[in-house]
């Protein structure tokens, strides 16, 4: 039997209700560890959906824009004589029954089943190997883009980690290239997406909304950070067109411009630096160098480039006594007259502004994922010293722990005793405390008053770096002789009645060290040195 579109509302209500308290039973679940949590936070966004999905059909259900609504409430439940009413109702009544009398075999199937399953699936979230599931940033594509490009630096990879959102240190020359444009797309993209799969919770529309908002206002007043009153085409602009007309009053001024001139044209421009070169190599001609200084000039102003140095000078002269906008269509260049008589500077505001609000979201973006690019730093300049099979093995371990760990910070375990932590993490039982003696502290003065508790732990440390540092320092060998000896004063005068018992085996180079002169006569040194002093030798 087809549903009634009032049996669709009142399903749809109920759809509504059930995914709210399932959403509210899976917060209110504490998950073990931080991949559960990422599963929880997909799991409730994955319900929202349903809930934003719902609604709108029941949206376009009360709007009724073909009136079926009306036209089924007009039908079982108004009448124009009151006493018509409960005989619509009845037979209504009889349908439904005689529905399920011809077909005994259906029953009632309800959906809670179905919306249970929510609580158990396990979302399909994609990570790459470098991103470690939502630990780090994959940034090696964004970052070759960086490097190959006009407007970056080489630099390595952990460098660009921790200074790709700084964009003003980019010039302003660079940013209104389609070449920049791009590479802030590709990073939006890819910044938006992450966050998507990590925070999925996140209303990112909502922020960029609230950023755009925002970003009109400062847009209008000339207050966005990077681009207050900064116009990149008047930077440019001294680079493009490096004569200055007002300097020249005949053509033949123009024509006597010299060739050393020809390094004030354009040095940002490549492409030019690289034609002049081979002008230079093929013609050795001072008439060239000056055509191509013209050249550059003119089409900079968008004005026709050809003809000789005589003709280009008097068509730049032009525009000494002559706006650009009144000159003559003849003398511009195909194409360039439209946009630079009615254009002018204007041309590219809306690529300015579009790039700029780039800037101002990929901000916020980094901003919310600060912790992340930091550790990723930290780990893009870790694996420098690591090989291949160290950051392999690390992965994997990354992986057993993420899986079978739980996080320190949600985790509070239970000491009242303060006992010592075995290697699980957990405090060691009570009678394995007794037995070893734990509760028992030794001091040792040559190791700083350091604590040891227990006493293999204090019979161990006079074989341990601190103990052997500490009597290096006082100039003691650190032998068997001074084991449990924990005083500096103990331990010097123990030294010094092993040195006065071990006076007559000791060394004494001034009676057995042997010089020999030039004779062959042997000395012991004592002798040898008076009798070089009194000059006998």
């Amino acid at each position: 039997m087809a549903s009634t579109i009032l049996e669709a509302t009142r399903a749809k209500h109920e759809d509504l209700e059930r995914l709210e308290r399932l959403a509210v039973r899976e917060l209110q679940r504490e998950p073990a560890n931080a991949r559960e949590r990422l599963y929880q936070s997909h799991r409730v966004r994955h319900m929202l959906d349903l809930v934003i999905s719902t609604s709108g059909k029941l949206v376009e259900i009360y709007e009724d824009k073909d009136n079926a609504r009306k036209d089924e409430i007009s039908n079982h439940l108004s009448s124009q004589v009151q006493t018509e009413i409960f005989p619509k109702f009845y037979d209504r009544l009889k349908e439904i029954r005689d529905y399920h009398r011809r077909n005994p075999s259906a029953r009632f199937v309800s959906e809670t089943d179905d919306f249970e399953e929510l609580l158990k699936e396990e979302p399909a979230i994609e990570f790459t190997g470098e991103e470690a599931f939502g630990r780090y940033l994959d940034l090696h594509e964004l970052y070759n883009e960086f490097i190959n490009s006009k407007f970056g630096t080489p630099m390595e990879y952990s460098a660009f980690v921790g200074t790709f959102s700084q964009l003003e240190k980019i010039a302003h020359s660079l940013k209104t290239s389609r070449q920049y444009r791009e590479y802030l797309e590709h990073i939006l993209e890819y910044l938006t997406s992450f966050l998507y799969h990590t925070e999925p919770l996140q209303d990112i529309e909502k922020i960029f909304a609230k950023l755009e908002s925002e970003f009109e206002e400062q847009w209008a007043n000339g207050g966005v950070p990077g681009w207050e009153n900064k116009d990149p085409e008047k930077e440019s602009a001294p680079q493009e067109s490096v004569i200055d007309l007002d300097y020249y009053t005949t053509v033949e001024e123009l024509v006597e411009l010299g060739p050393e001139k020809l390094k004030e044209v354009c040095p940002c421009n490549v492409v030019l630096a690289l034609k002049i070169y081979f002008v230079i190599l093929l013609f050795h001609s001072s008439s060239h160098l000056i055509g191509l200084h013209y050249f550059q000039a003119l089409a900079a102003r968008g004005l026709k480039s050809g003809g000789t140095v005589q003709q280009r000078a008097e068509r730049l002269f032009l525009l000494k006594h002559t706006p650009l906008v009144q000159l003559d269509r003849k003398h511009f260049a195909k194409g360039s007259h439209g946009s630079v008589s009615n254009n002018g500077n204007s041309i590219k505001d809306d690529l300015k502004k579009e790039i700029a609000l780039m800037e101002i979201k990929m901000a916020r973006l980094c901003e919310l994922l600060d912790e992340v690019i930091v550790r990723t730093k930290e780990n893009a300049e870790k694996k420098l010293t690591l090989t291949y099979e160290e950051m392999e093995a690390e992965r994997e371990e990354e992986e057993v722990q993420a899986d079978s760990e739980s996080d320190d910070e949600d985790q509070q375990i239970y000491n009242p005793l303060k006992l010592p932590m075995g290697w699980d993490g957990k405090p060691i039982p009570y009678w394995l405390y007794k037995l070893h003696g734990l509760g028992q502290e030794f001091k040792c003065e040559i190791c700083g008053n350091h604590s040891y508790w227990g006493r293999r732990a204090y019979e161990r440390h006079f074989k341990e770096w601190r103990h052997q540092h500490g009597m290096r320092c006082l100039g003691i060998p650190n032998t068997k002789n001074f084991n449990e000896i924990t005083s500096i004063q103990e331990a010097k005068e123990l030294w010094g009645r092993i040195q006065q018992r071990q006076g007559l085996n000791k060394w004494r180079p001034d009676l057995e060290e042997e010089y020999e002169d030039q004779e062959g006569n042997i000395y012991n040194k004592k002798t040898y040195t008076d009798l070089q002093r009194q000059g006998l030798l």
